[in-house]
């Protein structure tokens, strides 16, 4: 189907590969060409400019970058580049980049990529990943010095896209949330890491929502209340996190992308990150959500917080994608 997709647009992709050319250095002409289409489609502009031109246009905007020609914004050059790849070969830069700056918010793209993709898409990712750096993603996690919160999650749910099973049952769900429940606020003193790591390592990602539906259902709360009021040791803002991305993504993008757009976290490249990454699937949802909870709209916050260039246009003109 992709391939039908292609053939039938390269006409109109060499007209758009032409206007690109003649216009290198003006960034806005290639934002405009790019954020209107598809990922399918930006990467058929992408391969139709190489079979023209010989240049990749990835490799063109890094250069771009490094020079610090005029004009030219590096965080564009970013964007646009993650914009261009395959969602794997995308996800697998990003997560070589979270391992090597090595810090909370960093890991967060990490889980986002773990608990958001398909296991058959976390495949492609290693494989991706194995490709370009020449190791392997899990053995990397695995190897994290020193030794970080989140560590143990990450690799617990990396496992679980290789061990469990797609198919999610109410009755293991409750007795999932049960176990989480006994082992956790329900009993003195620290949470069981132990148990919390094994559900999360035999589970897939939609069993566990609903064994944390299950858990507030059946206790009158939200699991990451019983991990706020239970001393759960070091790994209980991982856990946290990982627990609000699964249950709620919408929320959890929502707040990540406030606090990235308003400068309130470390995690500056969150901005970049979630509006690629969810433009095409949920989009229109973050943006009712956004809305709901600060009472403004999306574009009204970057276009307040982000000064006006290049980058801004490109995160706005995401804003406006409709899924």
């Amino acid at each position: 189907m992709a391939t039908k997709i292609l053939a039938s647009s390269s006409h109109s992709f060499e007209n758009e590969c032409k206007e690109i050319h003649e216009s290198r250095g003006r960034w806005n002409h290639l934002i405009r060409a790019l954020v209107t289409r598809t990922q399918l489609e930006c990467r058929g502009i992408r391969e139709t400019y190489k079979d023209m031109y010989g240049e990749d246009l990835i490799t063109l905007l890094q250069k771009s970058s490094l020079r610090n020609q005029p004009g030219v914004s590096p965080k564009t050059c970013a964007a646009l580049s993650l914009w261009m790849l395959h969602p794997h070969e995308r996800d697998a830069i990003v997560a070589r980049e979270a391992l090597l700056q090595d810090n909370d918010s960093n890991y967060q793209s990490l889980v986002e990529i773990f608990v958001g993709r398909k296991s058959s898409h976390i495949a492609l990712i290693k494989q991706a990943y194995l490709s370009k750096y020449k190791t392997q993603l899990d053995q990397d996690i695995i190897n994290i010095e020193p030794p970080h919160p989140y560590q143990k999650i990450l690799v617990a749910l990396s496992t679980s896209h290789k061990a469990h099973q797609a198919d999610i049952n109410q009755h293991t769900a409750k007795c999932d949330a049960r176990r989480l429940y006994e082992t956790g606020e329900g009993s003195p003193g620290a949470i069981d890491e132990g148990t919390v790591l094994e559900i999360f390592t035999k589970r897939s990602i939609p069993h566990l929502k609903l064994t944390f539906s299950c858990y507030k259902h059946i206790y009158g709360h939200d699991y990451t209340k019983s991990i706020t009021d239970v001393n759960s040791g070091e790994l209980e803002d991982a856990l946290r996190m990982v627990v609000k991305c699964i249950c709620n993504p919408s929320n959890y993008y929502v707040k990540i992308l406030f606090a990235s757009i308003k400068g309130i976290t470390a995690d500056r490249g969150a901005i970049t990150r979630v509006m690629v990454s969810r433009s095409e699937t949920e989009m229109d949802e973050i943006q009712r959500v956004f809305k709901a909870k600060y009472g403004v709209e999306l574009r009204e916050t970057i276009c307040d917080s982000i000064p006006s260039g290049d980058y801004r246009d490109f995160l706005l003109a995401l804003a406006n994608k409709t899924v």
